[in-house]
């Protein structure tokens, strides 16, 4: 849990978890310049966070190496941004819990209640219906 934040949901909170966390594994992260996760992990690159895509189709995104999952992730994940269909939300909530990151941040529409419920249960801070790029843009 970041800052005894448990569910961010003001910009103080979100001002906290962006100004505090240094590591970010975005899962889902693609090689398709048109989506909204290449975007953003291009985006998290270039604030100066230290990113981790996570998709094992990939060998590498954006001139970083790709990760199968975040067991694989050779440092400590501060933050796990996910951009995985709702379905596969609670899988992510498990493994971010399971290498102990202390924050998920679900984008828009891709978390499922029982993905929120465990999360918050595994003391993960949790962000979840709000884009991280979005709203770092707007705060900072």
């Amino acid at each position: 849990m970041l800052q005894g934040i448990k569910l961010a949901n003001t910009d103080k909170d979100i001002i906290k978890i962006l100004k505090s966390v240094k590591t970010i594994a975005v899962v889902g992260s693609s090689l398709s310049p048109e989506k909204d996760s290449y975007k953003i992990t291009r985006y998290l690159i270039e604030k100066g966070y230290n990113v981790f895509p996570v998709n094992p189709n990939y060998q590498e995104i954006l001139g970083l190496k790709s990760y199968p999952d975040l067991v694989t992730i050779p440092v400590a994940i501060d933050l796990v941004n996910v951009f995985r269909r709702p379905e596969f939300s609670l899988e992510a909530a498990k493994e971010a819990a399971s290498v102990g990151a202390k924050a998920i941040w679900f984008q828009l529409g891709v978390a499922s209640p029982e993905a929120i419920k465990y999360s918050l249960e595994h003391n993960l801070t949790v962000v979840f219906d709000h884009c991280i790029k979005v709203e770092h843009s707007r705060l900072f």
